[in-house]
């Protein structure tokens, strides 16, 4: 657009200048603040806002003409400058474009150089508040399960991009403990906005009937799709869940499963016990219900409750057999989310990868 060899994106403190791209330019990463002519345009920005950028068409004609950048052998001669703005609106950091000779810039160009920097500043912005978002979305997943007598449990949830439409939960309720793995359709921040709603609500409710002291999972689940189903019908959107309740002293899991599909008990000696539902996502029919099943976990059966994010990291995304195939060979909690983390290493997901594994100990 503009047909010189250098431009950058940096943000200036106190003390240094910090180049966040840069290309044509040899650079270490920041350079002091007293030998930057960005300095300058920070200034601009308080003093002009209505026509902040600086543009310099021949930097040895300026008061900037003895800077190491400058004098340098091949250094720059031309230099224009817009100040980028932080979210309290003071100018935090520039976009510039750079010479090695001096140049004119027409009133397209300089139009075109205030837009490309509120476009850099847009996404600068953008990038923090995903950021932001997911570390709050972080924030929500609960802390890791420590002593759970007679059992031990592991549990991941990474998002394909920086933020997810997946979670899992865990809580104590008064005979054992309940968790949940959920999917809401879709990624990124419109999904991670609603998973905090879904996970609000279905806390909610699950312990409003564990007070009441039925313990009815159904109850729960039910309860929640009443609360959620405006929001899932304005957005067009709708949630697959896998909701149990593990009765601790003896190894009987009651659960709830709305159209995920992906769960399955690995038995102590070696067979797998998928467990089936013929339950729709919550979002699909207005009228729906759900209904509550039962497995038991016997010493040294694990289940795996997983998102379809793993059919993706093990699969082509279809196979669900090959993937409930690597479950049954990691049946220690630990070491099947060790190489699920393995996996999304070496290959990107797609699509966000949950996994929560329950370990019923062997005891002597």
């Amino acid at each position: 657009m503009f047909e010189v060899p250098m431009a950058a994106v940096s943000l200036l403190d106190r003390d240094r200048q910090w180049f966040k791209q840069a290309d044509g330019l040899d650079l270490d990463g920041s350079v002091p603040r007293a030998q930057t002519v960005c300095q300058a345009t920070i200034v601009r920005g308080y003093q002009h806002p209505e026509d902040p950028a600086l543009i310099l068409e021949d930097t040895w004609e300026s008061a900037f003409c003895e800077l190491p950048a400058i004098t340098a052998e091949g250094g720059i001669r031309f230099y224009a400058g817009y100040p980028l703005y932080g979210p309290g609106g003071h100018p935090v950091g520039t976009f510039c474009i750079y010479d090695t000779k001096p140049r004119h810039l027409s009133a397209a160009q300089r139009e075109a150089l205030g837009e490309l920097a509120e476009w850099a500043q847009r996404e600068m912005q953008s990038s923090d508040d995903l950021q932001r978002a997911a570390t709050v979305q972080r924030q929500l997943l609960p802390s890791a399960l420590g002593d759970l007598p007679g059992y031990r449990v592991c549990a991941l949830c990474l998002p394909a991009f920086a933020v997810g439409g997946d979670f899992y939960d865990h809580y104590p309720v008064h005979d054992g403990m309940v968790f949940t793995v959920a999917d809401v359709m879709g990624k990124g921040l419109g999904a991670a906005i609603l998973t905090a709603t879904v996970r609000s609500a279905l806390r909610g409710a699950t312990r409003a009937v564990d007070q009441a002291g039925t313990g009815d999972l159904a109850e729960a689940v039910n309860t929640t799709y009443v609360q959620i189903q405006d929001d899932l019908d304005s957005t067009e959107s709708f949630v697959t869940l896998f909701h149990l309740k593990l009765r601790t002293d003896d190894g009987a899991v009651h659960y709830i499963d709305a159209g995920h599909g992906f769960a399955a008990v690995v038995r102590h000696g070696g067979g797998v016990q998928p467990l089936n539902s013929d339950g729709l996502p919550l979002g699909i029919l207005p009228d729906d219900r759900w209904t509550c099943r039962d497995v038991q976990l016997q010493p040294g059966d694990t289940l795996v409750v997983a998102s379809d994010g793993v059919l993706d990291l093990i699969t082509d995304g279809d196979d669900i057999d090959a993937a409930v195939a690597f479950m049954a060979r990691y049946s220690d909690p630990e070491e099947l989310c060790a190489q699920a983390r393995e996996l999304q290493k070496r290959q990107p997901p797609l699509d966000d990868i949950t996994l929560v594994a329950i370990r019923r100990e062997v005891t002597s």
